[in-house]
């Protein structure tokens, strides 16, 4: 039996969503058809009110209402520290920590010469422009650990060679919990790498 027209075409827009696939597109679409209107109406707005209300930040890129954005302009955090990570989202599961205190540098993405992308699409040249201030002292690189990530972030440290700015990436390593038996070699290796003294 041929779908209606209208659920084929929700159905194809939720499976353009990242980690959706058909059965999940379908199920979410079943739900949508099936419950009230009222609640489709505020999904509606809300993903409206996302693409007109939401903005990027002049100054870290980050994501926000109102430019430039609170952490921004929060004035307990300490502006000499900049922790540059690759995308908006980011910035809120670091946030989620709760123990950084200081300001983000978004890159939109990492250095990825198969997917098109290299260091001028990306947001370097602001990170360049904040550090030629004089005003950081550190700059954190959060990219992933994974190859466009480690790239990115070797490009970072040419890029800011003889700026006098500290440069530290975030520690890399066995998970809290996680087994030696069960993590690769690579793994090991940034474990051991990124060792810390224990003190009695």
């Amino acid at each position: 039996m041929k779908r209606p027209g209208a659920l084929t075409d929700l159905i194809q827009e939720l499976k353009r969503l990242p980690g959706i696939g058909q059965k999940t597109a379908e199920r979410l679409s079943f739900f949508i058809m099936r419950g009230e209107k009222l609640r489709a109406e505020k999904l509606s707005a809300a993903v409206m009110a996302v693409k007109e209300k939401i903005v990027l930040c002049s100054e870290c890129h980050g994501i926000t209402e109102r430019n430039p954005c609170d952490i921004c302009t929060d004035e307990k955090r300490d502006r000499g520290l900049v922790c540059v990570v690759e995308e908006p989202y980011d910035v809120y599961v670091l946030e989620n920590v709760g123990e950084f205190k200081g300001v983000y540098h978004v890159l939109m993405g990492v250095i990825s010469p198969l997917d098109g992308i290299g260091p001028a699409e990306l947001t370097l040249d602001g990170l360049k422009a904040r550090v030629d201030t004089g005003n950081v002292r550190e700059i954190i690189v959060a990219t992933n650990p994974d190859l466009e990530g480690e790239s990115t972030a070797t490009y970072i440290a040419r890029l800011l060679k003889g700026s006098g700015v500290k440069l530290s990436r975030i520690a890399r390593g066995v998970p809290v919990g996680g087994d030696i038996e069960y993590a690769d070699t690579v793994t090991l290796q940034k474990a051991l790498e990124g060792r810390t003294e224990i003190t009695p």
